[in-house]
């Protein structure tokens, strides 16, 4: 008499595990080689910065002084200190708008659009931060410049660079807020709470630290900008005393000294550029330490 066979549960896709055929090893080979390989790849990429970022500091740091960042007189070109204040002043109101309209659109996109308007608002913000940073300049010379007449002007600056950041803040700001579980969402309503209420109160907590980090990759790609500023506003060898006067950027002075042929202007592009290595990296570590404090509180309360 046969017994009655007995069904393990395995399934064809389980015997790959014992298969060894040639395109299996070869497979298993090739994860374990590309692991080995990632170590080496990640200096092939990161030496080429290293070396920058030691040859600036190596050309920068023997004649960078006090005097040559904080003096603002116009009788010592060879200072720093207009740069570095006019900089401050116009990547300070660039963000605040870029903020504003790129938070308010985020939040708009995430909760309120449909799904046919969100898409194109998403489309059009990905289309303008594709677009290269030169094309955003002319766009800002012809319309700040010359549509309304107000020149090379700081204002120009402002508006083109904030034009410039704005997308990016809106695609963190969309992508945080509809990361965001829907059952958090739907209970904050069902308590009764409106939607403006849900944003600032739940959806704002959560979101924070993503639009943190885009907030200073905006920052970072701004203050980083060359062709914007150039395009927009002139070099001024005083502090601007509106937003319609000119003003000097520390990009504009790397761009107009790197290929002087005296010394003392090519050292100060070397100066401007290690003010700028400075500052991307001292904010990529703070924002990093405040994102990873506030993501630790907020650890379990909304799982």
């Amino acid at each position: 008499m046969a017994l009655p066979s007995v069904s393990t549960g395995a399934t064809p896709d389980d015997n790959i595990l014992f298969d060894r055929s040639a395109r299996t090893r070869w497979r298993i080979g090739f994860d374990r080689w590309a692991g080995r390989l990632l170590p080496f790849l990640f200096l092939v990429a990161i030496l080429p910065i290293l070396d920058v970022v030691y040859y600036i500091s190596k050309s920068a740091l023997p004649t960078l002084t006090l005097k040559v960042l904080t003096d603002t007189s116009y009788r010592d070109p060879d200072a720093l200190g207009v740069p570095i204040i006019t900089t401050a002043e116009m990547m300070t109101l660039a963000t605040l708008l870029a903020i504003l309209f790129g938070l308010f659109g985020g939040i708009a996109t995430a909760e309120f659009l449909s799904e046919r308007a969100a898409g194109w608002a998403r489309t059009f913000a990905n289309m303008l931060a594709g677009t290269p940073s030169v094309i955003v300049g002319y766009l800002g010379y012809f319309a700040f410049c010359l549509y309304f007449g107000w020149g090379y002007t700081m204002i120009a600056g402002v508006l083109t660079l904030s034009l410039f950041m704005t997308p990016y803040i809106f695609r963190i700001a969309d992508l945080a807020f509809s990361s965001i579980p829907r059952h958090i969402r739907e209970a904050a309503l069902g308590s009764g709470a409106r939607p403006y209420q849900y944003i600032l109160k739940v959806g704002a907590p959560i979101a924070f630290p993503q639009i943190l980090n885009g907030v200073f990759l905006a920052v970072a790609i701004g203050v980083g900008e060359t062709a914007p500023i150039v395009l927009t506003t002139h070099g001024s060898v005083i502090l601007p005393q509106s937003l319609l006067s000119p003003a000097q950027f520390l990009t504009a002075t790397i761009w107009e000294n790197f290929n002087s042929p005296f010394p003392v202007a090519v050292a100060l592009a070397l100066q401007a550029a290690f003010i700028l290595l400075v500052v991307v990296v001292g904010l990529n570590i703070v924002v990093r330490i405040i994102s990873a404090r506030y993501r630790k509180r907020l650890e379990g309360l909304f799982q």
